[in-house]
């Protein structure tokens, strides 16, 4: 009789190296980790589509301005009105961010978005030519879009959850400023070909497909994340954020660089406008050229940010600096040639500057607060470029549109220079 065969010993599991646990770790913070989910595939689509449709509007807005009036200054008014609401609906949209549901939100302000584009197309169409009316679209557009954009952002982590949540929110930042480079690009061929009616009726179609896009996110699939105890019933929840920013100098100079950087450098609706019209003699298709090589530049950054897992304070001062640079340099260019070389680069180092201090400013805040400190973020960025239009305006209409840019590139590297030393002398001090 043939003896019994022992069973099979069993092995313990065999422990997971150290390089293996990295190996996961850096999966879940790579670019590509969030897009292994459904609803985040979606979510980039929208938010490619919306920012590129809302920027599109923008630009179609400042064009017919310019038409109606001939004055850069003027557009420089139609870009504040568009940023300034941000200054005091931001603050209060925080609070509702972090208390609504963000799908909601979501649909709500692309509906009203939807009905202000229909809206001046048929005006536009009919032969309207009061620009009152361009203003309070506008100032429509800006209060939509304070609700709107830190809605956007906060949703990001109830659409992936917890893992890969820093790779989501650089790749979704990105996505969106990409979207802001890219409007104005197809704002601009529109217009040069059929008018800016015609723009404003293809942002309106794109504003139905994102909602579209937004009913077709799984609600089943979303994490919610947990109501901090009392918040509803909580009072001073607008200076909880301010509370939040304050104690944290780092954070606070971030946002305060945006902000900067949106007053001196982000002012291509006006400074492109005047480039084509009184430098170049180019017009519409002038303008909608600038714009393309802009986002063709913008690209090139977002695929860059994106693949930077920590960029750092000391990268996101740096890039803000040949930001202003690249400005200041694209002024001088002696040919149009060279100017569109150069807006390549100011496109690029525009969203590689961005995508960094969005996503340290999202990583920064918790959770539970973080709709707050975008709502104060937003304002910042997107009132600083307010400011930076009418700065703008001025200076083209006064000292010429060549001697404007210089003066906001120059402003833009020394604002970099100033926030770079405060940035180290905290650094010091703190010992970090």
């Amino acid at each position: 009789m043939s003896p019994r065969p022992f069973p099979p010993r069993p092995f313990p599991p065999r422990p997971q190296s150290t390089r293996t646990r990295t190996a996961r770790a850096r999966s879940t913070e790579s670019w590509h980790y969030p897009l292994r989910h459904h609803n985040y595939r979606i979510f980039v689509t929208l938010s490619l589509v919306g920012s590129g449709g809302v920027w599109m509007q923008r630009l179609a807005q400042d064009w017919l301005v310019l038409q109606l009036t001939g004055s850069p200054a003027a557009v420089g008014v139609a870009v504040a009105l568009q940023f300034l609401p941000m200054l005091v609906v931001g603050p209060v949209s925080g609070v509702l961010v972090d208390i609504f549901p963000k799908r909601r939100i979501l649909l709500l302000c692309q509906s009203v978005a939807v009905v202000l584009a229909a809206g001046l197309a048929v005006w536009n169409a009919a032969g309207g030519t009061d620009v009152w009316v361009v203003y309070a679209s506008c100032v429509a557009l800006g209060i939509t879009s304070a609700i709107d954009g830190p809605a956007r952002q906060v949703f990001v982590n109830e659409v992936v959850g917890d893992a890969g949540l820093p790779a989501a929110i650089g790749l979704n930042s990105a996505i969106g400023q990409l979207g802001a480079m890219a409007g104005p690009a197809l704002a601009g061929v529109v217009i040069a070909h059929a008018g800016p009616a015609a723009a404003f009726a293809a942002n309106a179609g794109l504003g139905a497909v994102v909602l579209v896009l937004i009913g077709s996110i799984r609600p089943g699939e979303l994490h919610h994340s947990p109501e901090p105890h009392g918040h509803r019933k909580g009072r001073g929840q607008v200076l909880a954020g301010f509370r939040f920013v304050r104690a944290r100098p780092p954070l606070l100079l971030t946002m305060l660089l945006a902000g900067l950087l949106g007053a001196f450098g982000m002012n291509g609706p006006v400074v492109l406008a005047a480039f084509a019209d009184r430098v170049w003699h180019s017009g519409p298709a002038g303008f909608g050229l600038f714009n393309t090589v802009s986002a063709l530049g913008a690209l090139a950054g977002a695929l860059i940010a994106t693949r930077i897992k920590r960029f750092g304070r000391k990268g996101i001062v740096a890039s803000a600096g040949l930001f202003g640079l690249s400005q200041f340099v694209a002024a001088l260019m002696p040919s149009q040639e060279s100017f569109v070389v150069m807006l390549v680069v100011v496109g690029f180092m525009t969203l590689v500057f961005l995508t960094s201090a969005a996503t340290a400013v999202q990583l920064e805040a918790g959770a539970s607060v973080r709709g707050r400190v975008l709502a104060l973020y937003f304002p910042l960025l997107l009132g600083g470029h307010a400011l930076g239009g009418l700065l703008a305006g001025w200076l083209t209409e006064d000292f010429g549109v060549r001697t404007g840019l210089v003066i906001t590139g120059a402003l833009g590297m020394a604002s970099a220079t100033v926030i770079g030393l405060l940035l180290w002398r905290y650094s010091r001090r703190d010992g970090i």
